[in-house]
């Protein structure tokens, strides 16, 4: 019989997942599943959860949005980092957001989700680390985006009809009210033999088709197991002329403009003059000056259709 770990966020998609929990404890048992249920109650439970218990499990059910997923494969990275086995993770995404269930094409409604666990295959995505300090520290790891900037905080308050409705533009229009408002970072950027010294605006690190709920934000080549991001740092506009052209390069994903560096690697560091408030998928990523970010190939694996 296999074992099976279910890790939920209650709250998650405003608590719509509680009602859900029936059926979908029903589909596993039904299946020959020996469960156990593990309802998170604050932050950093189900990281601890998939961390100390993943390993004698063969599969991790989670059910929740981007922030529990990020804590599950959190606690599956340290678990991997300690030389224990983790198992393969099935996503049921209940999320506001849901930006990795969407780069997987991972449907959102719940039966479904259930059906791709059952019986779909096994995917080999890549997970990003995030070290801080000049001693590169580890803080933590992200499922598909670490960024900085003017538009962070906007993917996630702008509402899901307005980013329907007028796309891509919605995510830079609403950011940038006014050009006074946008603060610039004088960063250095190193990454295989280049470095880039300039003033930006924005960065976003991503491993993802889908950021903030904005399908196609990224480049138009992410894969998700190549064992490279998709690197993308916006220097400050000059001019309201540079500035709309920052915004058709995203709308056209045309990344071929002198305010835009758009580039793929495995391996960024990141040294800016002053700190940096970062997002790691739509959480509170902190503040810090020198950042290194490193991906790891291939090291989670999560049922797909």
């Amino acid at each position: 019989m296999s074992k099976l770990l279910f890790i939920y966020n209650p709250n998650s998609g405003k608590g719509n997942i509680r009602k859900e929990v029936s059926f979908i404890l029903e589909s596993f048992a039904s299946k020959g599943f020996d469960l156990r249920v593990f309802p998170t109650a604050k932050s950093g439970d189900a990281s601890k959860m998939a961390k100390n218990e993943a390993h004698r499990y063969e599969l991790l059910l989670c059910a929740g949005g981007d922030g529990t997923f990020n804590e599950v494969a959190k606690g599956l990275m340290e678990a991997k980092k300690n030389g224990e086995n983790i198992p393969v993770v099935g996503y049921i995404p209940v999320g506001t957001v849901n930006d990795f269930a969407t780069s997987l094409e991972i449907p959102k409604e719940v039966e479904d989700a259930v059906d791709v666990i059952l019986t779909g295959t096994e995917r080999a995505v890549d997970i990003g680390s995030f070290c801080v300090g000049k001693q590169e520290e580890l803080y933590s790891y992200f499922t598909y985006v670490a960024a900085f900037g003017a538009f962070t905080e906007v993917s996630y308050e702008t509402s899901q009809d307005v980013k329907n409705v007028i796309g891509k533009a919605a995510y830079f229009l609403e950011g940038v009210k006014s050009l006074q408002k946008i603060r610039p970072y004088h960063l250095k950027i190193s990454y295989d033999g280049n470095v880039i010294e300039d003033d930006f605006i924005f960065g976003m690190v991503a491993n993802s088709k889908s950021v903030g709920g904005f399908k196609g934000i990224t480049g138009p080549e992410v894969y998700l197991d190549d064992g490279e991001f998709d690197a993308i740092f916006v220097r400050t506009p000059k001019n309201p002329l540079d500035l709309q052209n920052i915004i058709n390069s995203f709308i056209l994903m045309d990344m071929k403009t002198d305010n835009i560096c758009h580039f793929h690697s495995g391996d960024i560091t990141i040294e800016a003059d002053e700190d940096l408030q970062w997002t790691l998928d739509g959480e509170d990523g902190g503040a810090h000056k020198n950042i290194h970010i490193h991906n790891y190939k291939q090291a989670l694996k999560v049922k797909v259709r």
